[in-house]
């Protein structure tokens, strides 16, 4: 088998080749069976499980110093939303493997020129926003891995035994710096399968947008400015079709929301107390130049994360929206009643905007962005005030 799985998007064959090799992801075809769990379980234990158990206790031995506190639980924070995340994937992995060959499908089978080129626009963006995730991923790790201090180690924990002396450091540091660096990819990647999944939803939405208006352009009406019987029989089942994958890219979006809604609430309420933590690490606690980067690129790294669970979300809804109006730009007054009406239900259809929501709390959008952001500003002018 080759090392990349194949999609018709560029970030999300990595996406997948990463979670596929970890153990979390089955593609649709292959049997999931009792097996199937051995290699996830220990792929979480190695770079989750232990290192959360481990900054666990680490934060009750420094329960009540705020600058201690808030140095381990930046990251306890994340590790158990990744945790939850790993889970997630693995008990769903057999619905959401067939919610990705669905939508690779659709849009490898897209003949024409001007889908073609939606696509390879919705690919590049796709492309250049998960480099930049991945970068500061890099960024941040490898500033973690080179920053502690001699006899230190890169991220607090606490462990039952003395892990300064040799060998225990060592091998507690090579831990810490292969678990941080394979947790960090892996999340990376289960962030990217759900916003990559809501793009393909959004794309698939905008090739429906097209369809609908050219769904005439090639035929020609008579005196009467009517179509044809003939051309009107063409057209009725183009609609057809297109209702058909109206309804695909509606479902998909809605099972998209029930596989996720939970962990996306997770998500969100852990980047906004991350943000503010890494804030205030930022402004008090960081001296080392090293550190400094590398807390700055985490910092950026949250909130771009945050970014593409909202800007995703918006996009699905802007363009299902989009929709309606596409089916009007055809032109339908040259079509029967029976097709008019047709086009009608579509666009009323097309009227119940396809929202992703956090359990029901928030729906993805960039006014919920902003607005998450400011409570995280607001969070951090709070614990300011308790530290001094």
């Amino acid at each position: 088998m080759n090392l990349l799985l194949q999609n018709s998007f560029w970030s999300l064959r990595l996406t997948l080749s990463v979670l596929y090799w970890t153990g979390f992801y089955i593609p649709k075809g292959n049997a999931a069976n009792k097996s199937s769990y051995i290699l996830p379980f220990f792929s979480f234990m190695f770079m989750d499980g232990t290192y959360v158990i481990a900054q666990f206790g680490d934060l009750c031995q420094v329960w009540g110093d705020v600058a201690l506190m808030t140095g381990t639980s930046f990251l306890l924070f994340t590790n158990m939303s990744l945790g939850l995340k790993m889970f997630n994937l693995v008990w769903r992995k057999v619905e959401i493997g067939a919610m990705v060959a669905e939508a690779d499908e659709e849009l490898t089978a897209e003949d024409t020129s001007g889908g073609k080129e939606i696509i390879m626009r919705w690919n590049r963006e796709s492309n250049v926003l998960y480099y930049c995730y991945c970068f500061l991923s890099f960024v941040t790790v490898a500033g973690w891995a080179t920053s502690a201090e001699k006899g230190q180690l890169p991220m607090r924990a606490w462990y039952p035994y003395d892990t300064s002396k040799s060998p225990a450091y060592e091998l507690t540091y090579i831990h810490q710096a292969v678990a941080v660096s394979l947790g960090a990819t892996v999340n990376v990647s289960l962030d990217y399968l759900v916003t990559s999944l809501m793009a393909q939803c959004s794309c698939r939405l905008r090739l429906l947008a097209l369809r609908l208006r050219t769904l005439g352009e090639d035929f020609v009406v008579n005196d009467q400015m009517l179509f044809s019987a003939y051309h009107a029989q063409v057209l009725t089942e183009r609609l057809h079709r297109c209702i058909q994958r109206h309804q695909s890219a509606l479902e998909t979006a809605a099972r998209l929301q029930k596989a996720y809604s939970a962990t996306i609430l997770v998500q969100v309420t852990v980047s906004m107390v991350i943000i503010c933590v890494t804030a205030y690490q930022l402004a008090f606690e960081t001296q080392d130049l090293v550190r400094f980067v590398s807390m700055l690129a985490y910092f950026l790294c949250m909130t771009l994360q945050l970014f593409l669970y909202c800007y995703q979300g918006n996009q699905l809804s802007e363009e299902s929206i989009q929709v309606a109006e596409a089916a009007y730009e055809m032109p339908w007054y040259s079509c029967t009643s029976s097709f008019r009406r047709d086009l009608l239900m579509l666009m009323t259809r097309s009227r119940r905007v396809s929202r992703i929501t956090a359990a029901g709390f928030t729906t993805l959008s960039l006014s919920a962005f902003m607005a998450i952001i400011k409570a995280s500003y607001t969070f951090f002018t709070v614990l300011r005030s308790v530290d001094s």
